[in-house]
């Protein structure tokens, strides 16, 4: 049976086959100091005979391996057939790329009609697939694009797939890509979709790195990389899948470095333990916070409206509720964040007092600032959120 797209598929309930697997897996790991593994259409190898089973042979004998149950274990959680999507469902012990945080983000940035409450369910680690079984928010892979589909800049250039020069007849790779040009398909001269290009990347990237999880990024999509849309390069050795190191965009390129240093600063961006949605001990202000334009804490009625396209958040950096490794307790300083998906500008009233003050700006993607010591917010003001942005700001903990 082809579960996979690719071809026969290994039969993992043979134990001939499982010892080959295991051989080489620890080969890797003793010999060669591999630290980890990346297992592709890993659905496949949860089959046993034909329906995908998470207490299957082949998880038993790896969590029982002394060397392979110590390294990381990631999943491509799904393969083409039926009961193939296993987003959410493979054992503890294993981290997975998390295809629905991809879908969510592109749909959000893109305007598409998905509801704050999955945006939100993403952006914390996706507990409603994580939080169960003894997973910790390091289960997300989160991802916004692979090596399969479209390069990031792709993803704001092109409404469709090009891979005519595949010669499948553009019959090949994925149709549905969550993506948006931006107004014109591909290369434009336009100022004016060009800066809303940079923007939207500049977005993206922010969510990306700011969300709870594991942030993976494409290499080459730091810099702009594009493939002219073509979403299934896999055959082609050439120009469309090649690196070009002459063609940097080095703007988008200090935005990511600065992005990835922010969130290494940072451990709220980086928390081992889920949002408990409670007091911290001390205090009556939660752990995390959700906020309307006008100030007032999210209704639960405003989670499932497909036209909202905002929302601010509070994370208390005095909630991060672990411990670092010299045994302290490990604080950080507070951070509203607010994600403007609108394609206007719009007025947000910054948290009370209660949750600290002043507000200083630290990263605004509507012009690609990224800064430990931005304008300064007294609690309780407005402040003006540009059209399609992310707006962080930091309330200093002594």
């Amino acid at each position: 049976m082809d579960y996979t797209g690719t071809g026969n598929t290994l039969n993992t309930r043979f134990p001939n086959v499982l010892a080959l697997i295991m051989d080489s897996l620890r080969y890797w790991i003793t010999e060669m100091h591999v630290d980890g593994f990346r297992f592709d259409l890993a659905s496949s190898l949860a089959r046993t005979l034909h329906d995908t089973d998470t207490l299957s042979s082949f998880f038993n004998i790896i969590h029982q391996d002394p060397v392979i149950s110590q390294v990381k274990l990631i999943a491509e959680p799904w393969d083409i057939h039926e009961d193939g999507y296993m987003v959410g469902k493979f054992p503890a012990g294993w981290a997975e790329w998390n295809g629905m945080y991809r879908d969510c983000v592109r749909d959000y940035w893109r305007g598409g009609e998905s509801k704050l409450r999955e945006f939100a369910q993403r952006f914390t680690g996706s507990p409603d697939l994580y939080q169960g079984g003894y997973r910790s928010p390091m289960a997300s892979i989160n991802l916004i694009t692979a090596h399969d589909g479209f390069t990031l800049q792709d993803l704001v250039s092109y409404n469709e797939k090009h891979n005519e020069a595949n010669g499948e007849d553009n019959n090949d790779g994925a149709n549905d890509n969550n993506s948006w040009n931006c107004g014109v398909e591909g290369p434009t001269d336009d100022p004016g979709i060009n800066a809303l290009r940079d923007k939207q990347k500049r977005n993206m990237l922010t969510t990306l790195f700011l969300s709870q999880g594991v942030p993976m990024l494409v290499a080459g999509d730091e810099f702009g990389r594009t493939q002219g849309g073509n979403n299934n390069a896999y055959c082609q050795d050439n120009e469309i899948s090649w690196l070009n190191w002459e063609n940097v965009d080095t703007e988008l390129l200090e935005f990511t470095k600065g992005i990835i240093w922010f969130c290494k600063e940072h451990p709220s961006f980086r928390r081992r333990r889920w949002f408990q949605g409670l007091p911290v001990t001390g205090s009556d202000i939660e752990d995390i916070r959700w906020y309307l334009p006008e100030g007032e804490l999210m209704p639960e009625e405003s989670w499932e409206e497909d036209n909202a396209k905002s929302l601010g958040v509070y994370l208390n950096g005095k909630g991060i509720r672990c411990v670092n490794y010299d045994g302290r307790r490990l604080t950080d300083d507070s951070f509203y964040i607010i994600f403007n998906a609108h394609d206007e500008a719009l007025e947000y009233v910054l948290p009370p007092d209660r949750c600290g003050k002043p507000w200083h700006k630290v990263i605004d993607t509507s012009d690609g600032f990224i800064g430990e010591d931005g304008e300064s917010f007294a609690q309780g003001s407005s402040i003006t959120v540009q059209d399609r942005s992310v707006l962080v700001l930091k309330c200093r903990e002594d």
